[in-house]
């Protein structure tokens, strides 16, 4: 039989069938990947075949089709492994905040440059917009600034007042849509505003934050009444690269990649070389600072916590 994989919770996964009907799951043996040691061979988005186990309702997973694509990050306790987010998406939205919690552009960089190498459709979205003051609102803005000049589609919300839900609703239909984020930028409570029959467990945090916390534990995906589907992903601190080779980490950003063919050497890495184009453009304001120190950060696979201020 075939199947979806729809919730991961890490030895066991729900399958659903093309008629509907959702199958507990469990896998037989070690799969390998390609080559990738995933603490997770099995992810949400995953279509797969299984058989029946003899006298159970229970499945077992046989077989994983090849992706199309998947989000991948470093574990957070081991280092040589990684754990893959989700699999086969149309395009992902990566919830940004300014405060409580803010969202730097070393973490924005990283999920992008991620995106960016297995051709995922990136959109920012800027929640809670309705509890900034105009101070934040001005740095908000600086930075949707920033990532709309590179060709980022970027939209603000605010999931507890309904705000341009429905306009993301129409970005959503029919696709296959991934979303992440730190913990407490909203997640579950958007999803909610999307599609309030979900009704997704929400934790009331201090009054600082004034919004529920994201308290997703496992990844897990819903279909959508106006069609499509969503991944809902738990809230994650770090997003480690895997496997970034140091010649092809300037690709994945979209604006170094465009004047690359300018720079003097073919093999340029952008840092001390002569006549190259994007230190050019970085002394001329055309490229951002803070996407330049991300980028230096991925080369010398610096962790991706250093704080970098973008709104100067």
């Amino acid at each position: 039989m075939e199947g979806v994989v729809t919730k991961s919770t890490g030895s066991w996964y729900m399958v659903k069938t093309k008629s509907g009907k959702s199958i507990d799951c469990r896998i037989r043996g070690k799969f390998r990947m390609s080559g990738i040691k995933s603490t997770n061979p099995v992810t949400v988005g995953d279509i797969v075949d299984f058989d029946m186990e003899q006298d159970s309702e229970n499945g077992i997973i046989m077989n994983i089709h090849n992706r199309k694509n998947y989000i991948i990050r470093k574990s957070v306790n081991l280092s040589k492994q990684t754990h893959i987010i989700a699999a086969n998406i149309d395009q992902v939205f990566l919830l940004v905040t300014i405060e409580n919690p803010p969202t730097f552009t070393s973490f924005i960089d990283r999920f992008l440059a991620t995106a960016e190498a297995y051709s995922i459709p990136a959109v920012l979205i800027f929640n809670k917009i309705d509890l900034y003051s105009k101070e934040l609102l001005a740095k908000k803005q600086a930075l949707e600034k920033v990532y709309r000049n590179i060709g980022y589609e970027c939209l603000d919300i605010s999931a507890t007042e309904k705000i341009n839900i429905d306009k993301l609703k129409i970005i959503m239909e029919d696709k296959v849509s991934m979303f992440s984020g730190h913990s407490g930028v909203g997640k579950s409570t958007l999803i909610n505003a999307i599609y309030p029959e979900l009704n997704l467990k929400t934790t009331e945090i201090s009054t600082q934050h004034k919004q529920g916390q994201h308290t997703t534990t496992f990844a897990e995906m819903f279909s959508l009444p106006f069609g499509g589907y969503i991944i809902d992903t738990p809230g994650i601190k770090g997003f480690g690269v895997v496997d970034f080779q140091k010649e092809e980490i300037g690709d994945f950003f979209p604006e170094f990649f465009a004047l690359k063919q300018h720079c003097k050497f073919n093999n340029c890495l952008h840092v001390n070389e002569p006549h190259c184009a994007i230190k050019d453009a970085l002394k001329k304001g055309e490229i951002a600072e803070s996407r330049y120190i991300s980028y230096l950060q991925l080369l010398e696979g610096e962790h991706e916590n250093y704080r970098v201020d973008y709104y100067q």
